[in-house]
């Protein structure tokens, strides 16, 4: 399995730590804020420029009244040699798209760079034009790019200067069925994935879907065998199983303001497997994890107890009478499912321990 991702390094500020500026291009939406409130309690990262294309000149709080006197800036334009004299380290928190046409620049200005969007985790160009219905980057650039899930490929993501963040539903869904695949316990080909989200998943933008009149009491299937996170689930799980896999995706958008829950099923490989086969080796996968928590059998959790933290939480139940595997994963999707993996992945990069500044407590209730 891979190695732990804790680094030794201590998460305690002291002054031989070298201080980050980061810059946060798309800083308006969702993503961007987020990042802006969790970075604001990380000992070694300051936020230098906040940026975007459609509001550039005004201030920032005016888009976020709660961030009033204590976020004075004014909005920058996109210009990678202005950021390079700031920032150390940006942030793509963009929809997808955007971080194809920009990356390349920042990197080339010497920034570290961390892609929130979907533009480079998957590595195949046919398959990104095809699922996300855009020019995918070059191939080149897309080798370049780690892929950032922290728990899986940690070692991959300490010491990079370009890494791709990981989707909400990715991660939640990926983290949740990694080591059942890894362990070759159960059989690929049946996974079946029923997954759901909050409404901020769809970003700050006005559409339809977000409308309170269409989401309120509501729960609605959406993206049914189209959703661009599907063949992100794949690769993943493709390392895994050192093999091809193809899933069955489904996502829903149920009447709140975040959360993700992912519900897999898949068959037995052995049918005498039981639950708490599947829990020792959860925990011993996830062992030295600190955002990952396996639940005590019998428990299964849900999206308000990991409410504005970095934390998975699983759940794993064996069937016995369809000898079929369930497991349940949960994520905040701006947390963990976007914000807070990608502060994890530059605590990683910069060699910090990865829990600093996220060992916040979830909100609850």
């Amino acid at each position: 399995m891979p190695s732990s991702s804790s680094s030794s390094a201590s998460a305690t500020p002291s002054s031989s730590v070298p201080h980050v500026r980061a810059a946060i291009v798309g800083s308006t939406g969702y993503g961007g804020v987020e990042l802006i409130r969790l970075l604001a309690a990380h000992p070694y990262v300051t936020v230098t420029s906040v940026i975007s294309s459609s509001n550039a000149g005004e201030p920032f709080a005016a888009g976020y009244p709660h961030l009033t006197e204590i976020r004075t800036d004014i909005l920058d334009a996109v210009d990678p040699a202005l950021i390079a004299g700031k920032a150390d380290v940006v942030f793509f928190a963009t929809p997808h798209g955007v971080s194809t046409k920009l990356a390349s620049q920042f990197l080339a200005a010497g920034l570290k760079v961390i892609d929130l969007s979907g533009d480079f985790r998957l590595k195949d160009r046919e398959s990104y034009a095809q699922w996300y219905k855009k020019e995918a980057p070059q191939q080149d650039e897309l080798e370049k790019a780690v892929f950032g899930m922290s728990e899986l490929f940690g070692d991959e993501v300490r010491g990079a200067d370009f890494v791709t963040n990981p989707g909400c539903f990715p991660t939640a869904t990926t983290l949740g069925l990694y080591p059942a695949v890894k362990a070759g316990w159960i059989d690929p080909d049946s996974i079946i994935v029923d997954a759901k989200t909050g409404v901020s998943g769809s970003g700050r933008g006005l559409n339809m879907s977000a409308h309170f009149s269409e989401v309120n009491e509501n729960f609605k299937a959406y993206k049914v065998h189209q959703h661009q996170h599907t063949p992100e689930v794949e690769q993943t799980l493709a390392r895994a199983a050192g093999a091809p896999v193809t899933v069955s995706f489904t996502t829903h958008l149920v009447p709140m303001t975040r959360g993700i829950m992912s519900t897999m099923y898949a068959s037995l490989t052995d049918k005498s497997r039981t639950t708490a086969d599947f829990r020792e080796l959860y925990q011993q996968f996830y062992e030295g994890r600190p955002f990952v928590r396996v639940r005590p059998e019998g428990t299964y959790p849900s999206t308000k107890e990991v409410y504005g933290s970095n934390y998975c939480d699983i759940g794993v139940l064996v069937d016995e009478r369809t000898k079929r595997l369930t497991v349940i994963s949960v994520i905040d999707n701006l947390v963990k499912g976007a914000s807070g993996q990608a502060i994890q992945n530059l605590n990683l990069m910069m060699g910090w321990d990865e829990t600093t500044g996220l060992t916040f407590l979830p909100v609850y209730p």
